[in-house]
């Protein structure tokens, strides 16, 4: 799960670590707010009306749903073992509250935290992208000063000043996750393959004949 202010460039950092690492999948969510001109259906968001949405939510088709700056956005449930078991890792760009409910349902996500490099930078990068009102963008100022508070809580902090050393350093934690994930099942297939090759009392033979040389 990966966290960030508004503004804090989370969607092209998960872009750019997509296009360089294989088997991730991105969670698309659903949300009642419109689309911007750089956004597609399907792609970044599944945009619906108020009241697709609040089906959706009577129905308990979301694992986390929540409001944020008076839009309504929701992640709705996904098998994520079934994905781990064909090796695939999703991808979910959630807010702090969307990811406080998804890690109780979900206690081995990982979450990750995308910090701008300060409060001036952010601001410069609202005004840049021109997607906001003056009084938007103050709005989201003051939110991201209370959502970062939420940020000690996850397992990862990564802070985007360069887009490049942001992009080395989620590769390096997705990267790190497997490998402790895959620990087990790698000592195990060794373990079978030497028993396999050598018999499964060969290192207790070993031991002994050392024993005997003392």
């Amino acid at each position: 799960m990966i966290s960030a202010p508004s503004g804090a460039g989370k969607t092209t950092l998960v872009r750019r670590v997509m296009e360089q690492l294989p088997n991730l999948q991105f969670s698309v969510s659903y949300t009642t707010r419109p689309p911007r001109s750089n956004e597609k259906e399907g792609k970044d968001y599944h945009f619906v009306s108020p009241a697709i949405f609040q089906g959706m939510v009577e129905k308990g088709e979301f694992l986390e749903w929540a409001e944020v700056l008076g839009n309504q956005y929701g992640t709705v449930w996904v098998d994520a073992k079934d994905l781990e078991s064909k090796g695939i890792d999703l991808i979910l760009d959630i807010d702090t509250q969307g990811a406080k409910k998804v890690r109780e349902k979900i206690d081995y996500a990982i979450l990750i935290y995308v910090l701008p490099p300060s409060m001036k930078a952010l601001r410069e990068r609202l005004i840049t992208r021109g997607l906001d009102s003056s009084e938007m963008i103050e709005y989201r100022l003051a939110n991201a000063r209370r959502d970062i508070e939420e940020a000690h809580w996850y397992h990862y902090v990564i802070v985007n000043d360069k887009i490049e050393d942001a992009v080395e350093k989620l590769k390096a934690i997705i990267i790190a996750e497997r490998c402790r994930r895959s620990k087990d099942f790698i000592l195990e297939e060794k373990k079978r393959i030497w028993e396999e090759n050598h018999g499964k009392n060969y290192s207790r033979g070993l031991s002994e004949k050392g024993r005997e040389s003392i």
